[in-house]
């Protein structure tokens, strides 16, 4: 990307890269139309345009292996039956996005590396199910200084010995810093020698080599869903809101609760140490998917789970520097408001943050409220229960979906999308969502 473009300028150039999708060999023109149609779609609704119709674009979990048959733990085992699933999902149902593949995770890399923060099917929850975070101070209380100074050296010689198995023996390694001169070069190396030290590159070596199985297998996958059905990624990157990185991977929700009193201004410096991290890491995985949306899931900043004065103290300011740090890029930052966000609205919808660069899914959120709020500002969508996709009838979803886009998709910017990531639901009833959403949503 060209450092001398402005950040729309870098929008259009990311969006005409997404839109062309060179390379992809899809099996005729009009696949190839479908798709570009729909990537047009998508951008028209993020910069507040009224599309042809409302984009129908669902965050999908499980569901693909709840529908099929295949159990999670398979899917993450065996990627014959996770490409069965994924294929046969997308063609049934033809969303506008695609769900990809890779989400779901290596089961064996997991297992090699004995991985202890989640339990995921088969290895702690029924196979069935999805995975599971199992929070913990993997960063202690009086560690802050040490992360602070050095997040790179904690990860590698304090927190990845706690979270994995396999890195257990990298607490003895020195900081990589060390190696400056010549003298020091023989001592660094001492505890690479060491047997256990050995078996863990082993290990990882092993673990290279099943993670390059299963992202060859997850790409490939999801390019010939790309290249048949014409369908574009819901999600290019990936990225973390500051606070829940250190609230869910670090210090874990109590752990944080009690930072946020006893010692709040090394809580804010290190959620400001963590924000470049996290751009980064957006910027990464965009990279490397050719997608300009990033996908931030809001774990921690619902109504309710801490006081408004302590989200704008706490949560906002560092969620909001890393959405602009996008942007600046040209990426769009699509964020899940997980829970409700009816008390956040009027602090998310800031007029610092460039109308028309942002994409927001709500889950528990009252749409009128959002779309008053929204309307001008940013797309947004999302609010079809899970509960209900699960338990009523065709007709109720039907019904459901016309109310939301009646009160939602009137000027444009909208996007019909489900309330959280999708686990279970009748087949009837997630076919009346997405047959609804295309033909009651045309403008």
């Amino acid at each position: 990307m060209d450092n001398t473009q402005s950040a729309a300028e870098k929008f259009e150039a990311r969006f005409n890269e997404f839109q062309a999708a060179e390379g992809v060999p899809f099996i005729g023109p009009d696949v190839k139309q479908a798709y570009q149609e729909r990537v047009q779609m998508i951008k028209d609704a993020i910069q507040l345009k009224k599309p042809v119709r409302v984009p129908a674009c669902p965050v999908i979990g499980t569901y693909p292996f709840n529908y099929t048959g295949v159990t999670v733990e398979e899917a993450m085992y065996d990627y014959g039956k996770l490409g069965f699933a994924m294929k046969k999902f997308h063609a049934d149902f033809l969303p506008d996005t695609l769900a990809a593949s890779f989400i779901h995770g290596p089961g064996k890399v997991l297992d090699l590396l004995d991985y202890k923060i989640y339990r995921w099917p088969g290895h702690g929850v029924p196979v069935t199910s999805s995975y599971q975070c199992v929070e913990g101070e993997y960063m202690l209380a009086d560690e802050y200084d040490v992360f602070i100074s050095d997040p790179t050296g904690f990860f590698i010689r304090t927190y990845l010995p706690r979270a994995f198995g396999a890195f257990e023996t990298w607490k003895m390694f020195s900081p990589f810093t060390d190696l400056i001169q010549l003298p020091f070069i023989g001592s660094f190396m001492v505890p690479f020698g060491i047997p256990p030290a050995q078996e863990s590159l082993r290990r990882l070596l092993e673990a290279g080599q099943r993670a390059f199985e299963w992202i060859q297998a997850s790409l490939g996958i999801d390019r010939e869903t790309i290249s048949t059905l014409g369908l574009p990624g819901l999600f290019g990157g990936f990225a973390l809101a500051p606070f829940d990185i250190l609230g869910s991977t670090l210090r874990g929700w109590r752990g944080i609760m009690l930072d946020m009193f006893n010692q709040p201004d090394k809580l804010l410096t290190a959620l400001d140490r963590v924000v470049p991290m996290s751009i980064d890491m957006g910027l990464r995985s965009v990279a490397k998917s050719n997608n300009p949306f990033v996908f931030i899931p809001l774990h921690k900043g619902a109504d309710g789970f801490m006081s408004d004065r302590d989200f704008k103290t706490f949560y906002w300011p560092t969620v909001k520097a890393t959405v602009l740090g996008l942007i600046k890029e040209g990426i769009v930052p699509s964020l899940l408001a997980e829970g409700g966000f009816n008390q956040r609205l009027s602090v998310i919808v800031d007029p610092d943050i460039p109308k028309g660069t942002t994409r927001w899914f709500f889950d528990r959120t009252d749409m009128k409220e959002v779309k008053k709020r929204f309307t001008g500002w940013a797309c947004f969508g999302g609010n079809v229960p899970l509960s209900l996709l699960h338990v009523a009838k065709p007709e109720e979803i039907t019904d459901y979906v016309k109310e939301l886009i009646d009160n939602c998709a009137q000027d444009g910017g909208y996007i019909l999308s489900t309330g959280a990531a999708l686990d279970h639901a009748r087949p009837e009833n997630f076919r009346a969502m997405i047959e609804t959403g295309k033909e009651y949503g045309k403008y």
